[in-house]
């Protein structure tokens, strides 16, 4: 527990009963009410509880066995996010509604048992369908080589191909699907096909029979001639640009093009089990791929449309200290924008990679069925970030394996977008290249570039490689960096930056620019940016507001950067001659 949780005791007498060092007499028992799925759960917790001890409570409580340790707590508007603090430092009282966010995977754990008694299990996407399923049972038993002679069973109900996994698994509680495949008995007798096609001439008046010699090769001529009109469609999926002299790479060409495709052929977004906001995988044409992830502004969480439950807000602030609900999908597309190759220079959506690496993501309308929508069917604006293939995300696996180079790429865009949710399970485990190197995806940008830099969180901070010193190449790569040339490539694509994040950008830059030249560590810098606790300010707060109260009210912006500036060089000259790099 953190030492954030004590208090200072008086000495206890031998004969009185001494209580738990984390309780003062003036703690309390409370309850509070869970809030998920539309349902209200009691559950009695302490006052002086830290939000992971709530966590583990709730873990434990036997009225939600199928719970992990990967959920978020939300309250008054506001996540849960800093494990070790109080609960009663977030506000909370007796008889407080906390809306509990569950956080599953996407991955359903599969148990097939043959008629021969064979067993085995497999992770299949909770987003498959049976037909697929059967696919990955041929490839495991050669007795089912022939997907079309499996029948899948489960609990007694046969499956039709067309099933979704996700359908069938919503029905059972267990983490675990247990099917049963056997073979098809049903005998087919085949018979000489007798085809007829009845067509008519370019006139509309003769007709004229086709039989199954040639049948093929004369209705396809037929077909060549006539002209087909084209079939209605119920999605809309385009880019939107706001500036004509954008040019899209390819990239995003082939990914808004991948998933028209899919939707064109029927396959349905699929929205992710995790989260705190509407965000759904499209699929490619053939059904069994993902191109891309859709984020609707309007599902974002906190929205009006928001499909987890959580509460509208009602002084349109989000989840996170500084950010607006709806601004969500333009901050994910302004994490691509800024996230600059290596060269450093202003990438107009060019196809070389990022220093960082966050996947292609720009600003889409989509109109669909499948998403959420309480009331008329109406097109849904938001981001969409091409889906990358993974290995699942840091959250799964010690951060020991992760390369320096990887860690230090991710700390670099966190601290220059001042980031408020970066955490392990946003950040993707992949490999490249021949040997397999290990390489790291940042995703889900929709909070960074805050107005303020209160609700700053970078889990990396306590990684050990946050603690070695950036590369040459790496310095020099932060050297290259311009905040008044990243606001104006924003404003070149849409979004003119609020003054309060525009603001942001310039001193998260101009601290990193600073630190990397004393030769400061990640974790130097990212601890000056990020909060010790819940209640005190972190020490880039301190040296922002120490600016403002030293400028007369109405002051330009460029003279209160010119204090900060000031400020900040006495601040980390004072740091580095204490040796706390």
């Amino acid at each position: 527990m953190s030492s954030a949780g004590v208090k200072t005791l008086s000495p206890v007498p031998p004969s009185e009963p001494s209580w738990p060092s984390c309780l003062s007499l003036e703690d309390k028992s409370i309850s509070i009410y869970l809030s998920f799925s539309g349902s209200l759960k009691p559950i009695r917790v302490m006052e002086c509880d830290t939000i992971e001890s709530v966590k583990f409570k709730i873990q434990r409580c036997e009225s939600l066995p199928f719970l992990t340790n990967k959920h978020k707590l939300v309250y008054a508007g506001r996540e849960l996010a800093r494990s070790d603090s109080l609960l009663k430092d977030y506000g909370v009282t007796d008889g407080n509604v906390l809306h509990l966010i569950i956080k599953l995977s996407d991955l359903q754990v599969i148990s097939v048992k043959t008629a021969c008694g064979k067993e085995f299990s497999f992770q299949v996407e909770r987003g498959r369908d049976v037909g697929y399923l059967k696919k990955r049972i041929a490839k495991k038993e050669e007795q089912f080589a022939d997907p079309e002679e499996q029948e899948l069973v489960c609990k007694g109900e046969r499956l039709e191909d067309q099933r979704l996994i996700d359908d069938i698994s919503s029905k059972h509680s267990d983490a675990v699907l247990h099917l049963f495949v056997r073979k098809r008995h049903v005998k087919v007798q085949r018979r000489p096909l007798e085809l007829s096609i009845v067509a008519k001439d370019l006139t509309g008046k003769n007709e004229f029979d086709v039989s199954e010699e040639g049948a093929i090769r004369k209705f396809d001529a037929i077909q060549s001639v006539v002209p087909r009109k084209p079939p209605n469609r119920d999605f809309i999926l385009e880019p939107v640009i706001v500036n004509p002299k954008i040019e899209l790479a390819s990239a995003i060409w082939d990914m808004i093009n991948s998933a028209y495709d899919g939707l064109d052929r029927g396959n349905c977004p699929i929205r992710s089990a995790e989260g705190t906001g509407g965000a759904y995988f499209m699929l490619d044409s053939t059904g069994q791929k993902y191109v891309s992830v859709f984020k609707p502004i309007d599902e974002e969480p906190m929205a009006v449309n928001n499909p987890r439950g959580l509460p509208l807000s009602l002084d349109g602030e989000g989840l996170k200290k500084g950010t607006r609900v709806g601004q969500g999908a333009f901050r994910e597309v302004a994490a691509y924008i800024l996230d600059h190759p290596m060269s450093g220079h202003r990438s107009l959506f060019g196809d070389e990679k990022g220093f960082a690496g966050v996947p292609p993501t720009f600003m889409v309308k989509c109109l669909h069925k499948g998403f959420n929508h309480p009331g008329d069917l109406t097109a849904k604006i938001g981001s969409m970030q091409m889906f990358v293939e993974n290995n699942g995300s840091c959250e799964d696996m010690g951060p020991g394996a992760f390369p320096v180079k990887e860690v230090h790429k991710i700390s670099v865009l966190d601290m220059r977008l001042a980031n408020a949710d970066r955490h392990a399970g946003n950040i993707l485990l992949a490999t490249e290249g021949g040997y397999g190197q290990a390489v790291l995806i940042p995703i889900d940008h929709g909070y960074c570039l805050p107005t303020s830099f209160e609700d700053c969180t970078f889990e990396w901070l306590y990684w050990p490689q946050a603690r070695q010193p950036y590369s040459a190449e790496t310095v020099e790569y932060i050297k290259s960096l311009d905040a008044e040339e990243d606001i104006a490539l924003l404003r070149f694509h849409g979004w003119d930056l609020p003054v309060e994040c525009a603001r942001t950008l310039r001193i998260s830059t101009m601290l990193l620019k600073k630190g990397v030249r004393r030769g400061m560590t990640p974790f130097a810098i990212g601890s000056i940016m990020c909060r010790e606790s819940l209640n005190k300010e972190s020490v880039i707060e301190e040296i922002v507001q120490a600016a403002m109260d030293s400028v007369l009210p109405g002051t330009s912006e460029a003279t209160l950067m010119d204090s900060v500036s000031e400020i900040m060089d006495r601040c980390l000259d004072e740091i580095a001659s204490s040796s706390l790099l």
